[in-house]
């Protein structure tokens, strides 16, 4: 399986992020860290050993890339205020740097999926819904869609808008909205058994159809646990009977 790592200083964080590849044909498919975690988390935890026959067959390319939730929301010494903004600084480094680089290793056409489990579920569909025209679907296994969950009961206006069960609610923008009823990919796949909040993508599910989003929500059994073999097991099985 070809592999290549890269990095660069972001300007949007003003620090050095690697991003590593995998594969070389397919539609691109953008991983995000699950809590605190770095670019190469999903190798370590064999997430990419389960994909990877879909990989050297062509289906899809892979770009996994550092969290910064240590510096934002995961971070107790931080002022609130300022979590905030580096969460919209890590929103800026996906949207301006990261997704023109996929686009320079792969094509201005090639679509892209953008993932992640437990934290970076959240990530992953809050980059997707905030901006469809630069990504074009997301698989969010074993999230939970309100940012408050993680906010220590911090509120405003940058949560608000990071928040996907606030701002969904409220979003009546045409354009936005059409352009999201476009996805043929929106999957919320999750768990019952422990640490799972399968009520979270219940609720996201429901909000998405009110709104008249098409959306693949998948409820597992009370065995399916809040870990990585669930997450080795619910990538390969979307991205296999999905795409």
């Amino acid at each position: 399986m070809h592999r290549e790592v890269h990095q660069w200083h972001s300007n949007a964080l003003n620090k050095n992020m690697e991003i590593v590849c995998y594969g070389h044909f397919g539609f691109s498919l953008l991983l995000l860290p699950t809590a605190a975690a770095d670019y190469l988390e999903y190798e370590r935890f064999q997430l990419i050993d389960a994909i990877k026959p879909l990989i050297e067959a062509g289906k899809i390319k892979v770009f996994s890339i550092n969290s910064i939730n240590n510096e934002s929301w995961l971070n107790n010494r931080m002022n609130p205020k300022h979590k905030a903004i580096r969460h919209n600084q890590f929103n800026q480094y996906v949207y301006s740097e990261v997704i023109p680089f996929i686009k320079n290793k792969t094509s201005q056409e090639t679509p892209i999926i953008i993932s992640g489990a437990s934290f970076g579920a959240l990530h992953s569909a809050n980059l997707f819904f905030k901006n469809p025209w630069l990504i074009n679907g997301c698989i969010a296994m074993s999230g939970a869609y309100d940012l408050t969950d993680y906010t220590k009961g911090y509120w405003d206006e940058d949560v608000y808008f990071n928040s996907p069960m606030h701002y969904l609610q409220n979003l009546s923008d045409k354009n936005t909205l059409d352009r999201i009823r476009s996805s043929n990919h929106i999957h919320l796949i999750t768990g019952s058994g422990d640490y799972e909040a399968p009520d979270s993508s219940r609720a996201l599910s429901a909000l998405l159809n009110q709104k008249g989003i098409n959306n693949d929500l998948d409820v597992w059994g009370h065995d399916i646990k809040h870990d990585w073999p669930t997450w080795r097991k619910m990538l390969p099985y979307v991205l296999e009977t999905k795409f």
